[in-house]
């Protein structure tokens, strides 16, 4: 393709000459392409810009659109080739293949997701996100990642598994370590949040709907499959999973017992939080105090399910109910929670 200086040496040359052939010796091309230059300009078209031809595959887009929006952009070219065969369609597969990469294109700019700026407010949002722990005297464990959305303080705490019981338990913490209970708390849809979803609507786990009254906020879920919808603390996991899980590039050691681990994770929420985040220009630990002016006081009590499974004594009947089995307690729990 000739630049825009080739171009205008080639109908200089032509004006000066009138022949394509003695243009085209001046402007060292061939003759095709100064009358193609002359003819678009002689037509008031734009010069040099391509002029798009017929293609076999003009009179079957209709179909490919269609094909390819059935299936959400995900049908492949053959596919799409073995159906335009029984149609009539004369074409080689790699034609078929542009046709369809085209159309994808289309379809992929015409349901795009646009993303806004999101400003947060000060203690309304908390997300939380596990990540792949390291390996601790041969077992496997989980760390567990909250972020605040305005003041972008990270919790960092390393557990042993994702029971309810963990997971409550680490939130209790959580909110004590941050000074207060925010409105909302974003997480994913696991089974300790949610146990399914009904026409799109998700349904959450009772003893999670009993943990979130107790502590007066509100548990959401994420969109399945979309971890945009949680980005902040999605980034928070890849930062802590690459300074505190040994690997070859940050050239930490093994460590020796879950207390280290536990350790290590203290330490980095103290140089992470203290360091300026480049959104914000400003240190997490310096704004977490606007988000606590606005966050719930955290109850001096923590919820008992955060300790285990919890069973209610009747008020006339000092047995409580456990895997199909009856257990006595001391009658002074009458009326009490176990």
């Amino acid at each position: 393709m000739k630049s825009d200086g080739e171009i205008m040496e080639i109908l200089e040359a032509y004006d000066s000459t009138g022949s394509y052939r003695a243009a085209a010796e001046l402007a060292g091309c061939s003759h095709h392409t100064v009358k193609a230059h002359v003819t678009a300009r002689a037509q008031g078209r734009p010069v040099g810009v391509p002029v798009r031809r017929d293609r076999v595959t003009d009179e079957f887009m209709d179909k490919i659109t269609e094909l390819v929006a059935r299936s959400g952009g995900r049908i492949r070219a053959d596919k799409v080739h073995e159906r335009l065969l029984g149609l009539g369609y004369e074409g080689s597969e790699r034609s078929t293949r542009r046709a369809v990469a085209h159309a994808k294109a289309i379809h992929e700019r015409a349901g795009r997701r646009v993303h806004r700026p999101w400003v947060a407010e000060p203690g309304l949002w908390l997300q939380y996100d596990y990540g792949d722990g390291p390996v601790v005297g041969g077992v496997k464990t989980v760390l567990f990642i909250a972020w605040l959305a305005f003041s972008r303080f990270r919790i960092v705490i390393p557990l042993r598994d994702k029971t309810l019981a963990s997971v409550f338990m680490v939130l209790d913490r959580t909110f004590r370590l941050i000074g207060g209970i925010p409105t909302y708390v974003l997480t994913d849809n696991e089974k300790t949040v949610t146990t399914m979803h009904i026409a799109g609507v998700p349904v959450r786990n009772r003893d999670t709907v009993s943990f979130a009254k107790y502590y007066g906020t509100t548990v959401l879920t994420c969109q399945p499959a979309d971890p945009a919808s949680k980005g902040g603390v999605e980034r928070s996991v890849q930062i802590a999973k690459a300074d505190l899980v040994p690997t070859a590039t940050n050239l930490r050691n093994e460590y020796a017992s879950f207390a280290d681990l536990e350790a290590a994770c203290q330490a980095f929420m103290s140089e992470i939080n203290e360091k300026e985040h480049r959104v914000t220009k400003r240190c997490p630990i310096d704004l977490i105090g606007q988000e606590q002016e606005r966050m719930h006081p955290v109850p001096d009590r923590a919820h008992t399910i955060a300790f285990g499974l919890s069973r209610k004594v009747p008020v006339n009947t000092p047995m409580v109910a456990f895997e199909s089995g009856q257990y006595s307690v001391p009658h002074a729990l009458l009326g009490s929670e176990v």
